[in-house]
């Protein structure tokens, strides 16, 4: 079986659901752009933009609603 970097959306708790959602945010920038140095380029311009933090905010809380519905919103 193959080792995999996401098993599974199940979490303890509700903060272990935001940082999947954050490192979910995070894997989605690196595989559409896969090259290190052109994402270390970029970082400075949307670094500064609201509307780019914005977004990345968006996104986040998107991966979080799907990770929430995932574990029943950590209700019994």
């Amino acid at each position: 079986m193959v080792d995999s970097w996401l098993p599974s959306l199940l979490t303890e708790t509700p903060e272990e659901g935001f940082a999947l959602a954050t490192k979910l945010a995070r894997v989605g920038v690196k595989s559409t752009q896969p090259d290190a140095e052109v994402r270390e380029r970029l970082r400075p311009q949307y670094a500064e933009d609201p509307n780019s933090l914005i977004a990345s905010s968006q996104v986040i809380a998107i991966n979080f609603q799907t990770i929430a519905a995932a574990n029943a919103y950590w209700r019994d």
